[in-house]
């Protein structure tokens, strides 16, 4: 048992569980009030709700570390075929939240399968990546294939619509891609053309609701009441915030001035509670969680557990990023939540899933240094002898 607990990375446990035990408290201050006057739910019903699914994705996290990350490469094609399903499915069985027809009400839980396919991207494009390294300069061979199905799941999701999940599923699967060791002319081929794309979608899917997320986000204050208002009172939160916050609690723009205060702008109340301080230790969380992934890919031997370490660092890193930028006016808002911190069940329980494979990942790479240093230990030793010339040598 004590030889099992060694193998743990201990930063990649105790990371997120601090992030969700700071999570709870912060969407429960953020509720308090707004649940009652928006929803008209108790004022404890987010905060209960959100414990439990904390508790929840914490032994998911534990138990998902238990399981070998290489028999996830045999289940690549089985979670493509599992997020075409989910996502097709929402045009169908799909429940409209936000404009956006991306959830299925299951009635304990409202589920995106959106998030689902976060992780089930970076297992299928590791897995085919990993696969295909022996010939991974081959563009049409290797390359071209997951890409197609990469953009079919992306087009499913804009079709919900839902541009911002598919922003981050984009984002994180050309961080994984880029990383596979393609040749870098494919990466200026692949980059131009996705540039092309995205301009024609902004073409074809402008509507005068996503055009105003763009004015909004970036001059509010022409808007005030209408389009930049949210951001607006994002910003009064963070300059009222200062260097330690108004006090736990003690925030006034989640009073029904700040929409979404729980979801996608929990930032926002934090920075005005807990000040500058608060944010600084949640990024500072957040950063540890992706470099820590970072250095696992780096350490790891594996293509398939490097690239998944690499997917799952980009996808707590862009997540944060978009949600951030959103609250702070770097981009529009797009409805994405901030990793453990903001309310939601099937986001932490993805978040959760995906961290446990990384430290299924860590463990692997811990045990097997390990195993190297066993096997070399003898090796070591300096063998005295004498070599023609009369020179001490080393053998190692």
């Amino acid at each position: 048992m004590i030889q099992r607990l060694k193998t743990y990375d201990f930063t990649l446990l105790f990371a997120p569980i601090a992030l969700v035990a700071f999570g709870t408290v912060m969407v429960y201050s953020a509720s308090i009030v707004y649940g009652p006057v928006r929803f008209g739910v108790d004022s404890n019903f987010f905060l209960i709700k959100q414990m439990q699914w904390g508790f929840a994705g914490i032994v998911l996290m534990i138990l998902v570390s238990l399981f070998p990350y290489r028999h996830l490469k045999r289940l690549s094609k089985i979670l493509v075929l599992l997020m075409t399903l989910s996502l097709v499915g929402l045009f169908f069985f799909g429940q409209t939240v936000n404009n956006a027809q991306s959830w299925y009400n299951l009635g304990f839980i409202n589920f995106q399968p959106a998030e689902f396919a976060k992780v089930g991207i970076i297992i299928y494009l590791a897995a085919v990546y990993a696969k295909k390294q022996s010939y991974i300069e081959n563009f049409t061979k290797a390359v071209v294939p997951p890409l197609i199905v990469t953009g079919f799941l992306l087009g499913l999701i804009v079709m919900q619509p839902d541009v911002g999940s598919a922003a981050v599923l984009g984002m994180i699967a050309s961080v994984v891609i880029i990383c596979s060791g393609i040749k870098w002319k494919h990466i200026l081929v692949l980059t131009s053309i996705t540039i092309g794309l995205i301009v024609l979608a902004g073409t074809q899917l402008a509507t005068d609701e996503r055009i105003s997320r763009f004015t909004g986000a970036f001059q509010p204050f022409a808007t005030p009441d209408g389009d930049g208002y949210q951001l607006v009172q994002s910003y009064v939160a963070i300059g009222t915030g200062g260097l330690l916050g108004e006090g736990l609690g003690q925030g006034v723009q989640k009073l029904g001035y700040l929409p979404e205060p729980h979801t996608d702008f929990i930032m926002a109340v934090i920075a005005e509670e807990l000040g500058f301080l608060g944010v600084a230790v949640t990024i500072g969380l957040l950063s540890l969680i992706v470099l820590r992934g970072l250095f696992i890919s780096w350490k790891c031997r594996d293509p398939f557990g490097a690239l998944l370490a690499i997917g799952i660092s980009a996808m707590f890193a862009v997540q944060s990023f978009i949600n951030l930028g959103a609250m702070s006016g770097l981009l529009p808002i797009t409805g994405v939540t901030l990793p453990l911190v903001s309310y939601g069940g099937s986001s932490m329980l993805i978040m959760m899933l995906a961290l446990g494979i990384l430290n299924n990942v860590a463990r692997t790479v811990k045990v097997k240094e390990a195993e190297r240093q066993e096997t070399y230990e003898p090796l070591r030793q300096p063998v005295h002898r004498t070599n023609n010339q009369g020179v001490r040598s080393w053998r190692s």
